[in-house]
């Protein structure tokens, strides 16, 4: 049976290409960084002493940059290529953390954060361009993966070493922070070989429509992201604040729980979409992921108060998670091509940042007014709804395939 186990993860791991992997060492090191965002609302209140309504616009700034990057990055990446893109966006948000550090009145550094955010998040349309280049279509979902592998152990090193140098003094964060962007800028620059994917695209053949924008099936497809993503993000935002307040469970226990999320990624994920890839179509991966988040947030609601029911309901959501994520990335790529891949990728990327500052403001809204019972309800739903909608959008989208076959014939 271990021989067997060992066997499935060394399966699991092999046939990516090289570049595929040096791709995930330069995320991985980028995300080892990861520190300042999670630590921002606390270095505005307790270093600068904003209020908190004021940290609040400083973070949603910080998403609205997001928004701006992503589809400013997707703009750069269909007109020039990945390759430029990536190694600006690492280089430039480097720059912008070390000097955001500097930044000490809220209006100086409302406006630093919204460019921190642009130029960082710029990188997210270039990198899905990156992986889909560098990967074969039969593994292209185990190289998103293996991408989102990477990102997962580099929050984990980002959050602990974060915590840790927050302790000592908040400016180390942004140092580290923006090091760590350039290093990562300095390793994609060693490691891949300058890729002329505007080439390619030139010589691309134009089969899907030339702007993602017109892609009414793909339009379906960001707007149930939104919904889903927006029920996601609860898992980091206001489901700690209800173990908290509500169940009682100490900090620790919070974050061994938010840090076994990672966990069973990080030793599940490539193991069992190697096991599924290619086996249905990336949709029916898709609304099972949502259908299990669906019952992780109901398990709050029909279980009883205790630690099981916590594990529970994170443990379903990370198979949610793994189910649907890397199988939507594949399913936007499959729609898109080399000339329109950086707006397919854009779009998808606003959507997560969309959701990123919706989470919050909804859930924190209906948990005050309504009770953690009905947010839970209301996220079960949501997530339900997804999942149906996601199948009849697959049903659609066979339907229009038929269509245009008989119309060929």
């Amino acid at each position: 049976m271990l021989s067997k186990t060992a066997i499935l993860y060394k399966n699991a791991f092999t046939g990516l290409s090289k570049n595929t992997w040096y791709l995930s060492a330069v995320m991985l090191v980028n995300r080892s960084g990861t520190m300042v965002i999670p630590f921002m609302t606390m270095y505005c209140t307790q270093q600068l002493h904003f209020s908190l309504p004021q940290a609040g616009i400083v973070m949603a700034l910080f998403g609205a940059g997001a928004i701006a990057g992503a589809y400013i990055g997707g703009r750069i990446t269909d007109k020039f290529g990945f390759y430029s893109q990536q190694f600006a966006s690492l280089l430039l948000g480097g720059i912008m953390f070390i000097v955001t550090g500097f930044l000490q009145t809220y209006l100086s550094l409302c406006i630093g954060t919204f460019i921190l955010s642009l130029c960082n998040e710029s990188f997210r349309p270039a990198n899905a361009a990156a992986i889909a280049y560098y990967s074969e279509v039969e593994n292209r979902t185990r190289s998103y993966s293996l991408n989102r592998l990477a990102i997962n152990l580099g929050w984990a090193v980002g959050g602990a070493l974060g915590g840790l140098l927050a302790s000592i003094n908040y400016h180390l964060l942004f140092w580290v922070d923006g090091s760590t962007n350039i290093v990562a800028a300095l390793l994609l620059f060693k490691l891949l070989p300058y890729a002329n994917s505007k080439a390619s695209i030139l010589k691309d053949k134009p089969l899907q429509k030339l702007h993602a924008y017109n892609d009414k099936f793909y339009i379906a497809f960001i707007i149930i992201t939104f919904f889903f993503a927006s029920c996601f993000f609860q898992l980091f935002t206001i489901q700690p604040v209800f173990f908290k307040t509500q169940w009682h469970y100490n900090e620790a226990f919070i974050g061994f729980l938010m840090a076994l999320n990672g966990i069973i990624i990080v030793f599940s994920e490539m193991i069992l979409v190697y096991s599924i890839e290619g086996k249905k179509l990336n949709t029916y991966f898709i609304r099972i992921g949502f259908f299990l988040s669906a019952v992780s947030f109901a398990c709050l609601n029909v279980l009883p108060t205790s630690h099981f029911t916590a594990f529970t309901s994170i443990t379903f959501i990370t198979i949610g998670e793994m189910l649907s994520m890397p199988f939507m990335s594949s399913f936007y790529i499959q729609r898109s091509a080399l000339h329109n891949r950086g707006q397919y990728a854009a779009l998808y990327a606003i959507a997560w940042s969309l959701a990123q500052i919706a989470a919050p403001l909804s859930g924190s809204r209906i948990a005050a007014f309504y009770g953690f019972n009905v947010l839970w309800w209301v996220l079960s739903a949501v997530c339900f709804c997804s999942a149906i909608a996601i199948l009849l959008l697959e049903q659609k989208m066979k339907s229009a395939e038929r269509s245009a076959v008989i119309t060929s014939a």
